[in-house]
């Protein structure tokens, strides 16, 4: 009677192993437990080959039983559905019917079921079925057991899925294979996936995916040039001084907040600072650049937390922050062991008064001096200038961003200028709120805009409001002239620079004035006192009744204006191309409303290529200042896939943008 419930209930049990027999006998028999001591198995199965003899099997059996079976299913399962009479009894199942394995090529370890594991990545559970399809195996109670094959890279160490097309990239060798036991997930019951509510966007919700989201950010770097050597130099035409920078609008916590509409589809924890803070530290620390120009930095954030520690990775900061009540500001960050600071000048767009400029962005602009080892003996490198900014982000007042643009133009052609006229080489960042291959995208790089009768909002090409019937459109002037910045984007006192030889007065000239007919006439409303105010002043004899007054006063500098045309001579253009050919989509470097645009851009000093022929990926002639290489940006359906902007991995709304930079090192 005990024998038979005992068979009543390890007969679903035998069912579910003969269904694992395929698996069960794939590995070679030099791996098995039969040649292995039972403190060597410790979850993984090595199993012989296909169609063993019989009394192979009974051999094996019996050396299995004899080595201690209860210590080898101990080690090996911590289920309940393993236990020593089921394992033994299934193993005999499996000796009394050794040709059902030869016989049924449909349920073994075979190509079809290889492809089913190719295709897990269309499936939504996180493992793959890999048990037979056709025989509906029975409930048991405890948790079931999937056969998925080992990922032995190093990258899919912390994986909770299998990679998708890692099954179908890297060849699968049957001969021998190993197959690891881990326990299947239980059935969760199917959820919606989470729709982002934007109003007007339809339903919008990312694709499912089985990678984890550092797999789908993954970002290269491009590389243009050489291997530097450990100097940071490079061997090529000749020496050159390397440094990498980037740019990062790193999200405010306290600008986050006041527009919440726009993270509701982020979960509440990964938006909270002290998660993104660190998320921040590390990516600062992973990617370690000499220069970091920061965006939407908090100015408390920034004393408490951001200072110190970029302090103690070796950083030197300097902070701007918005006027007005504004708490945020842009920063500027250096290593002291690569760079001597020449210079730093906060530059204030508000202007009092002015319609114009009365918005609180800021920008800041610094003169560096590289620091070239001292082995290389006695020689130079031209200072570089590191403007950062970021420009007013409303997209119908572009001729408020156009005149911000110019006041930083015009502080960056006064601190870059050198003795001879010319500037040395430049990199001009920052979040600019403006589309590439707009007006004021164009106006950076072509060096000059011809705005008169544009409208306001066609100038950064955010948004279209051609339907408005009002529209703002740019008139001539742009900018009174009482800005002191000329159309050329530069300062009255930088084009007409003072003169040494300016005219010096004597004394006696300028007592002269004393009897001049003004001096002498009594001013309205003088209150008259006796002795003081009812005298006037007796002329010397032989004094003019009038003195002819020589024109003393320098005549105000005509500031160059031009009919509603604005232009600069700092020949800047993109380190990026904001297109991705091998993808076929733009690049992206935020995702509002779950819309992907490029608004963050690092320029440098270089001059445009007219020859569209060129066969590299550069649209550029190398100046002083040479672009080494770039991390690669991304597309907007890549961040869709990763639930967009920001998400555990990405802590901003805006992704970081990193260059590497060579300069010329020349003998003095």
């Amino acid at each position: 009677m005990i024998a038979s419930c005992l068979c009543y209930l390890l007969l679903p049990a035998a069912r579910l192993f003969r269904a694992l027999s395929d698996a069960f006998f794939t590995c070679r028999k030099n791996v098995l437990l039969a040649k292995s001591s039972s403190s060597q198995v410790e979850g993984n199965f090595a199993m012989a080959p296909r169609g063993p003899d019989q009394e192979e099997c009974e051999g094996l059996l019996q050396q299995w039983r004899e080595e201690g079976l209860s210590q080898v299913l101990s080690t090996v399962s911590d289920g309940p559905l393993v236990d020593k009479g089921l394992a033994e009894s299934s193993l005999a199942l499996l000796m009394d019917n050794p040709g059902e394995q030869d016989a049924a090529p449909e349920d073994t370890w075979s190509s079809r079921q290889l492809s089913d594991l190719r295709a897990a990545e269309n499936l939504e559970g996180p493992f793959p079925e890999v048990l037979g399809e056709e025989e509906p195996l029975p409930e048991v109670e405890g948790p079931m057991w999937a056969a998925v094959p080992v990922q032995t890279h190093r990258q899919y160490t912390d994986c909770a899925v299998l990679p998708v097309g890692a099954l179908a990239t890297e060849q699968w060798d049957e001969d021998p294979a190993v197959v690891a036991w881990s326990i299947a997930p239980e059935p969760v019951p199917q959820e919606e996936a989470p729709v982002w509510p934007f109003e007007g966007l339809g339903q919008l919700q990312p694709p499912p995916v089985e990678i984890p989201y550092h797999e789908i950010l993954w970002r290269e770097w491009e590389d243009f040039s050489t291997q530097p050597d450990v100097q940071g130099l490079e061997a090529g035409d000749g020496p050159q001084f390397q440094f990498t920078l980037m740019s990062y609008n790193i999200l405010a916590q306290d600008l986050m907040q006041q527009s919440s509409e726009l993270y509701l589809h982020c979960h509440p924890d990964i938006l909270n600072w002290s998660y993104r803070f660190a998320n921040l530290m590390q990516e600062f620390q992973h990617w370690d650049p000499d220069i970091l120009c920061l965006q939407e930095v908090q100015e408390d954030h920034y004393w408490e937390q951001l200072e110190p520690s970029l302090r103690m990775m070796g950083f030197t900061c300097f902070y701007k922050r918005r006027t007005g009540c504004k708490t945020d500001g842009c920063a500027v960050c250096y290593k002291p062991t690569r760079f001597r600071l020449l210079c730093a000048s906060p530059v204030e767009y508000f202007r009092p008064g002015l319609e114009l400029l009365n918005r609180d962005n800021v920008g800041l602009v610094l003169l560096l001096q590289p620091l070239v080892p001292e082995g290389l003996g006695q020689v130079s490198v031209a200072p570089l200038c590191v403007a950062n900014t970021h420009v007013l982000y409303n997209p119908r007042r572009g001729d408020v961003k156009l005149a911000q643009m110019a006041i930083l133009l015009a502080e960056v052609d006064k601190v870059a200028r050198l003795s001879d006229g010319s500037h040395c080489p430049i990199v001009l960042c920052g979040d600019l709120n403006s589309v590439p291959d707009s007006p004021l995208y164009n106006f950076i790089r072509d060096g000059e805009l011809q705005y008169h009768g544009m409208p306001a909002w066609k100038v950064s090409g955010q948004e279209d409001f051609s339907h408005q019937l009002y529209q703002r459109k740019l008139q001539a002037p742009l900018w009174p002239s009482s800005l002191g910045i000329t159309d050329y984007c530069q300062y009255v006192t930088s084009c007409h620079p003072t003169s040494s030889e300016r005219r010096k007065y004597s004394r006696d000239f300028l007592l002269r004035f004393r009897f001049c007919s003004m001096a002498c006439r009594r001013p309205v409303g003088l209150v008259l006192l006796e002795g003081v105010t009812d005298t006037k002043p007796e002329r010397p004899a032989g004094w003019a009744e009038s003195v002819i007054e020589e024109d003393t006063s320098e005549s105000e500098p005509d500031v160059p204006r031009t009919a509603g045309t604005i232009q600069h001579c700092l020949h800047l253009t993109s380190v990026y191309t904001h297109f991705l050919p091998q993808h076929g989509r733009p690049e992206v470097t935020t995702m509002p409303l779950g819309l992907g645009t490029t608004v963050d851009y690092i320029f440098f000093s270089a001059e445009s290529c007219e020859n569209g022929n060129r066969t590299d990926r550069r649209l550029y002639q190398d100046g002083t200042l040479k672009l080494l290489g770039r991390l690669s940006l991304l597309s907007e359906e890549i961040l869709w896939a990763a639930n967009g902007l920001p998400n555990p991995f990405c802590s901003s709304d805006h992704l970081c943008l990193l260059a590497s930079f060579g300069m010329e090192i020349a003998a003095p």
